[in-house]
């Protein structure tokens, strides 16, 4: 059964991106369709999968995390407008029967994602 998780990592911290808001979009095209908007828990995931099962298929999606306004909750000091703000990554998946794990690893100057496992 194929699922879509994420996990967010605050780099310039070295902990957990705890209480980040997290929107996900399927997208065709042009158009963008809301499907979830969730919270990470204290560990930086989320409480469930994504997607899960027949919810999960192949196509194009969108997650978009709410970094910037977790780093000013921590009260980190950053120029206005944010260098780092909402980080929205792009991607596919073209198998739904498969495990797609989307990682963020964030500071308020950079950010990076791979496909995990």
């Amino acid at each position: 059964m194929g699922k879509l998780t994420t996990h967010v990592l605050d780099t310039a911290h070295g902990r957990p991106g705890a209480n980040i808001k997290v929107e996900l979009f399927a997208l065709t095209g042009d158009t963008r369709r809301a499907i979830k908007t969730t919270l990470t828990n204290d560990d930086g995931r989320c409480d469930s999968p994504l997607l899960e099962g027949a919810e999960l298929g192949t196509g194009e999606y969108e997650l978009v995390f709410h970094a910037g306004d977790y780093f000013a909750a921590l009260g980190v000091k950053v120029p206005e407008p944010r260098f780092v703000d909402r980080v929205v990554l792009r991607f596919g998946i073209a198998d739904a029967a498969s495990h797609y794990h989307v990682p963020l690893l964030v500071s308020p100057w950079a950010y990076s994602t791979y496909r995990g496992s």
